[in-house]
């Protein structure tokens, strides 16, 4: 029988060795001076509120493996009422409501859930939709309900605390189905186990030697569950978790400055914003000892930008390679970056996301498109060739929530255990260290041979003024004709048009020099690339792809 484990165990267990340690802090507003007010909860106040809340939904109704939906926004309330349904035994489903109603809707309907924790604008929705949940009669509004039931948050929580003992979860008891961001396709719900959050948890604080007492802003609401595991002060971010290329850097800067943040994550759009502003404000950020980011490769200007803001030297920004249902895989440091890697990105070798985490096993296979039976059919490819990267390790997610074709297509059995695809393409260099190429989607087939993303265009990149670009292929494979897109920088948009061909011309020559880049003819310009909705940086080349051809005509 598979170990007893509820994820729930560590916040307790950070409650009993850290009571007075404030685990949560919520920026509640400004006062008349315009300097934030917090609020906060201690370990030892968010272990017993998410006692009483749990004890209040299983009142509901709320029993092992039920599917609760949890819409509510980052807040005290929103970390609360997450280890509230894990000690509850429920399955929590979690979602960006950056991907659209539609989406939103689509995804929550095929997961079928028993029940909403939502805000009363989601709950009115549910109402409306009534008929795409046929299932969710247990309801909680988290805020004022409003033409919703009068099951709230005051409601949940009940008399005083009382201790509560947790509903047992084993290793591979299911707690969240967490959706993807569905850059190369619909988002698909992925099943975590407790075991999985479990291993995250311990693979990320031994690896970053996280210890406990720290403080942490995380631009990416689930990280604080993480930071709870660890007995690390977590401090809500004022921003929009699902907008965080418009985060305002004034902000995130007062508040790291204010509670003496050690650690923050982000993806790299939001720590493009900071840093271009750090350095043109000649910004620093003493308190800080490490920066994670995550969600694409983390172009060289934002970590030598970032860089800079640092006061210590053996602080640094990292950066964790993995996917959702697979996080973490590898990961490498900004110093290494610029110190050994970064000229050979520049020159088309692909993003180095370095040395795997232990325990946790690579491989690079033969590029496939079908479902691989078993590993043995996979054909591993030799150091240095590009390939499908594959990994395993205990953070492995094994299926997608109801779909046993994408689950099938993503999982190769290996005996007992299971390799995960990525869904990425690289290489492994001599050194043991990974290198990704793009995504396996993404790759342009043409006459002359494959070309992929990241290697052709870091080329592109090195333009001083383009601040990105994209390559897809129009036309049928193999047989495409590779078109590259480029974004330029603020105020360098091409407007008229000798500026325009002289643009053009210069990028071609660029591509030129490089034989990776030599078959691009075409080169296209975008006002703003359209990105995922999670890390607003993932460029998602499949809407380009019609757009490309209208302008080709």
């Amino acid at each position: 029988m598979s170990e007893q484990r509820n994820i729930a165990e560590r916040l307790h267990q950070s409650a009993q060795v850290y009571p007075y340690q404030k685990a949560v802090v919520f920026p509640a507003g400004k006062d008349h001076q315009g300097r934030y007010i917090y609020s906060s909860l201690t370990f030892q106040q968010l272990d017993q509120e998410s006692d009483r809340l749990a004890r209040g939904l299983i009142q509901l109704g709320v029993k092992p493996g039920t599917r609760m939906a949890l819409m509510v926004r980052p807040s005290l309330e929103f970390i609360a009422l997450t280890f509230a349904l894990f000690k509850a035994g429920a399955v929590i489903i979690l979602i960006d409501p950056g991907m659209g109603g539609k989406n939103m809707i689509r995804c929550l309907s095929e997961v079928e859930p028993e029940g909403f924790v939502a805000i009363p604008l989601a709950q009115m929705i549910r109402k409306f939709k009534k008929r795409s949940f046929p299932k969710a009669h247990l309801n909680v509004t988290v805020g004022k309900p409003v033409l919703t039931s009068g099951i709230d948050y005051r409601w949940l929580l009940g008399g005083d605390w009382k201790p509560l003992p947790m509903v047992q979860r084993t290793m591979t008891d299911p707690a969240a189905i967490i959706f993807t961001s569905g850059s190369t396709g619909p988002p698909k719900g992925v099943a975590y186990e407790h075991g999985m959050f479990w291993s995250q948890v311990d693979l990320l604080r031994d690896y970053y030697q996280i210890q406990p007492g720290e403080v942490d802003l995380p631009g990416f609401p689930l990280f604080a569950l993480f930071n709870s595991a660890m007995g690390v002060t977590t401090v809500i971010p004022d921003m929009n978790p699902t907008k965080p290329a418009l985060v305002d850097p004034v902000k995130i800067i007062a508040q790291i400055k204010d509670q003496g943040v050690t650690q923050a994550f982000g993806s790299p759009a939001m720590w493009n914003r900071i840093g271009r502003y750090c350095e043109q404000h000649q910004v620093k950020l003493p308190s800080l000892k490490r920066i994670l980011s995550a969600g694409a490769p983390v172009p060289v200007h934002v970590i030598e930008r970032m860089r800079q803001t640092f006061s210590h030297s053996e602080t640094d920004i990292n950066t964790p390679y993995g996917a959702t249902e697979s996080l973490p895989v590898a990961s490498i440091s900004g110093r290494e970056v610029i110190e050994k890697t970064s000229e050979q990105t520049r020159s088309g070798a692909g993003t180095c996301v370095g040395a795997p985490f232990p325990g946790v096993q690579v491989k690079i296979i033969e590029i496939h498109n079908e479902p691989i039976e078993s590993i043995e059919q996979a054909t591993e490819l030799p150091t240095g060739e590009i390939g499908e990267i594959i990994v395993q390790g205990p953070m492995a997610t094994r299926e997608y929530f109801l779909r046993p074709e994408a689950t099938r297509l993503a999982k190769i059995p290996d005996g007992e255990q299971f390799w995960h695809r990525m869904g990425d393409v690289g290489y492994r260099d001599e050194a043991g260290k990974l290198w990704f190429c793009g995504r396996k989607a993404h790759i342009v087939e043409t006459t002359q041979g494959a070309m992929f993303t990241i290697r052709c265009e870091a080329i592109f990149n090195e333009h001083p003024r383009i601040y990105r670009s994209a390559l897809v292929g129009v036309g049928a494979k193999p047989n495409q004709k590779p078109v590259m897109i480029v974004e330029p920088e603020q105020g360098e948009f091409p407007e008229s048009q000798p500026d325009r061909e002289q643009l053009t011309q210069e990028l071609l020559a660029l591509g030129q020099v490089n034989s990776l880049t030599q078959s691009i003819e075409t080169v296209l310009f975008h006002r703003s690339l359209p990105v995922d909705i999670r890390h607003n940086v993932k460029i998602f080349r499949e809407k380009l792809v019609p757009w490309a051809e209208k302008q080709i005509g």
